[in-house]
């Protein structure tokens, strides 16, 4: 199986415009973003994109242009700020396909949750003045919308060049990068190349933190396509975002926990064994070996996702008599399949199929359904099993 993956090069910083430029330049489509955008029915705006080069690199620019008489209608109406719920309505109330309102509040919650940090408010209290301007707005539905249209199966993205020098911010000039930048990449790798300028953006941090699943170098993969989204700024460096589409090979990697037991009662392992598998263990077995001195004792391993690592180590320390875990990468192939439903004499069984590249290879059915009917029917698993194989068959 092949994985879509989508590559954020970040060597230039991130923006919400530069995001959604480097979409549109993949291929997300125009006219269907702005009809996406017009039902949001925002006003005082209007959007240019446009063909660009910057440094001899030819890319999209997506600009978010806010109209001239509506910034000078009144004092009043040009400060007109929105809170956390006046933009979660406007997103909510829009016909928007709704994993596209989930990942835009996502964002903006993401930029709501540094705000209310920094200024010390609650994040209902927090007034979005650099950001719920509309251009925010716009720009975060924007790169919603042309992510579901590529629909990536993983997102990865570069460590981000933040830039340097100060920023103007509402409350003052800061330096870079600025305090909500700062505070939303908190767990993020970021560097300075050393350009005097502020080249990550508040809402550019907060789109790339929300998407990708990992930050990273560029990744093996497979490129098919390479877009370039526009900044705004000349550099000594080309002010652009590129992204790049690949296909990476579905041997996923996945990480194996193991550690030697031999002071511990066997009864727990029982116990321990359902517990790692309900907190994310994909599998756990436990193998006896000897050890040092002749001991002999048992290997717990536990094969699981990165994301719940942490989880199971800690459940693994809790739970049993070890002082240490040790942990690996494996890589797993795992055939596509598909569940059909086989009636047979004794009540419906659920029956894994196994495909290798799209050709039905072979079946097996799901053990728990044949035992519980077996034992309702006072009848072998064997005879389920075959009641099956039968119906299969035919």
């Amino acid at each position: 199986m092949k994985n879509k993956v989508l590559y954020f090069d970040c060597f230039a910083g991130i923006s919400g415009d530069m995001t959604v430029g480097a979409l549109i330049d993949l291929g997300a489509d125009e006219k269907e973003l702005l009809n996406s955008l017009d039902s949001l029915h925002l006003h005082g705006y209007r959007i240019e994109i446009k063909k660009a080069l910057k440094n001899g690199i030819s890319g999209t620019d997506f600009n978010v242009i806010i109209e001239e008489e509506h910034s000078h209608h009144s004092h009043h109406h040009h400060h007109h700020s929105r809170n956390f719920k006046d933009i979660s309505d406007i997103i909510n109330s829009s016909p928007l396909d709704s994993s596209v309102k989930e990942l835009s509040l996502k964002i903006f919650h993401e930029i709501a949750a540094a705000e209310s940090k920094i200024h010390a408010k609650s994040i209902e209290e927090v007034h979005f003045h650099e950001v719920g301007a509309i251009d925010s707005i716009v720009d975060i539905v924007a790169a919603a919308v042309c992510l579901n249209m590529i629909k990536p199966d993983i997102i990865i993205s570069s460590p981000l060049n933040l830039g340097e020098g100060t920023v103007e911010c509402a409350h003052g000039v800061f330096p870079v990068p600025a305090p909500a930048t700062a505070e939303i990449l908190k767990g993020v790798p970021v560097y300075s190349s050393g350009i005097k300028k502020e080249m990550t953006t508040p809402t550019g941090a907060a789109i790339i933190k929300c998407i990708a699943t990992e930050f990273s170098s560029f990744p093996a993969m497979k490129i098919s396509s390479t877009g370039y989204g526009m900044g705004k700024r000349n550099l000594e460096v080309p002010n652009v975002l590129r992204a790049v589409i690949g296909e990476m090979d579905h041997s996923e990697k996945k990480i194996m926990i193991e550690t030697n037991i031999d002071d511990m009662s066997g009864e727990i392992f029982s116990y321990i064994m359902p517990k790692l598998l309900d907190n994310g263990a994909l599998d756990v077995f436990i193998t006896p070996v000897i050890m040092k001195k002749g001991r002999p004792a048992h290997v717990l391993s536990v094969l699981c996702g990165k994301d719940h690592v942490n989880t199971l180590e800690d459940i693994i320390f809790t739970e049993t008599t070890t002082f240490g875990t040790r942990r690996y990468d494996v890589e797993r192939t795992e055939l596509e399949r598909s569940i059909t439903k086989v009636k047979t004499s004794y009540g419906e069984i659920s029956v894994k199929k196994a495909y290798l590249n799209g050709k039905y290879l072979k079946f097996s059915p799901e053990y728990d359904e044949c035992a519980d009917a077996a034992n309702k029917h006072g009848v072998s698993v064997r005879e389920v099993y075959n009641a099956v194989t039968a119906q299969i068959k035919e």
